[in-house]
C-alpha cells in the first residue's frame, strides 16, 4: 500500500492549456487542373456546334 501511494505521489501533474495564439491551418489546394479540363471540354463543344467559324 505504501509503495502504491508514493507511486502515485512521483507521478507528477499535467495541465493542458490553450494555446496563446489561434491554430492556423493552411491549406493549399491546386483547382487548376479540373478548371482547365472544364474550359477544354467547353471550348471542344463550342467548336463542334460552330464547325464553320473555325
Amino acid at each position: 500500500m505504501i509503495v502504491g501511494l508514493s507511486a502515485m505521489g512521483l507521478a507528477g501533474c499535467i495541465q493542458v492549456t490553450a494555446p496563446d495564439k489561434p491554430i492556423v491551418i493552411e491549406l493549399n489546394i491546386n483547382i487548376r487542373q479540373e478548371v482547365v479540363y472544364r474550359l477544354a471540354a467547353d471550348a471542344a463543344k463550342t467548336v463542334e456546334e460552330n464547325k464553320g467559324i473555325f
